[in-house]
Parts: C-alpha cells; structure tokens; sequence
C-alpha cells in the first residue's frame, strides 16, 4: 500500500535516537521531500497494542477505568495493552483481557487495525472482538496498573462517547468496530 502514492514518499536520510526509555523510542529524522527539499521528522516508535471488544453473552461490553498519568484523570476504555516482544497479538489480546477483567474468551476475530498519532508515532492497534466470556480469575493487573472493570451496553456507550464521557481514541475506534459488528453483522 506504501507505494500506491509514490509521488507523496518521504525519503529517509538520516535518522537519529533522541531518547530511548520502557515504553517510547523518540526519533528525529532528516527526510527528503517529494519535491527535493529536506526537514526533519520528529516521532515516536512504539511495539504496538491491542484492544478487546469483550462482548458479554446479555450484549454488554467489559471496560476498565484507568488514571492516566500525562491529562491527570481516569478514563473509561476498552481493555488493550502492549504487545510484547516476540507475541503473537492473539496471545496479546488473550493475555490482556485476562489481566485486567479476568475473563477469557472462547471465540476471538481480528476485526482490523487503528493508527491512533499517524502525526507523531508509528503505533498500531490491533483491534480484536472477544466472544464467549467467561470470568476466570480475578483481575491481575501489572503491579502499577490500578484499575475498576465495569460493562455497559453499547447504547451506554455510545451515550458516553456523546456526553465527552469516553475520549480515547482507541476506545471510539473499538466501539465504531463494536456498533457495526452488533448491529449490521460486519
């Protein structure tokens, strides 16, 4: 798909590590341009995440509240997490939704992909559907991940998204998955 458009192809020059840390790889490249010129890059590599629409049998949809350190307050999101190195994104998605609801699937799809900053990072989301839950554990999350699990129904949720209640970007990118594959069978 990259050179479907090769007339708007950036070239990379040079590429330098600004800062390297747990999460983010922060990068800052000479480029050339389309038209011969050059600038620099500013960006963020990231290993990528998943996201889970985990569908309860009576329709409702798991999600957690999380503190977000860098807007200082909790959102309400669909559960996602990292993918770790080496992971198939299955094994993440299965490994996540475990972790922090507790429950398992015995149905899992693949619905497709989100870039959340195209501006500044090359993350991806995988966003997977979850069906067949089932509470397995108690939730387990990472040692500094504190967190509520709570359902809501995808109208509750769609009346959040409305209110400016949800306003994470993968969550209103899952829950346009989640609406689709509920009501019109995608």
């Amino acid at each position: 798909m990259e050179n479907d458009y090769p007339h708007l192809r950036e070239q990379q020059l040079e590429s330098t590590q600004i800062f390297r840390g747990k999460l983010l790889d922060v990068r800052r490249d000479r480029v050339q341009l389309p038209d011969g010129q050059e600038c620099l890059r500013e960006y963020v590599r990231h290993q990528g995440a998943v996201v889970i629409i985990a569908l309860l049998d009576d329709g409702r949809l798991l999600f957690v509240r999380q503190f977000r350190y860098p807007l200082g307050r909790s959102f309400l999101e669909l559960p996602a997490g990292k993918i770790d190195p080496g992971e198939d994104i299955r094994d993440t998605a299965a490994r996540e939704l475990l972790e922090e609801t507790g429950h398992c699937a015995a149905e899992w799809r693949h619905l497709g992909v989100m870039h959340p900053c195209v501006g500044y990072s090359d993350e991806r989301i995988e966003i997977f559907l979850a069906i067949g839950l089932h509470q397995e554990a108690e939730p387990t999350p990472d040692s500094s991940e504190f967190l509520d699990v709570l359902s809501l129904s995808l109208t509750e949720a769609m009346a959040a998204v409305q209110s400016g209640a949800i306003t994470d970007a993968k969550t209103l990118s899952g829950l346009l998955w989640a609406e689709k594959v509920v009501t019109a069978g995608w």
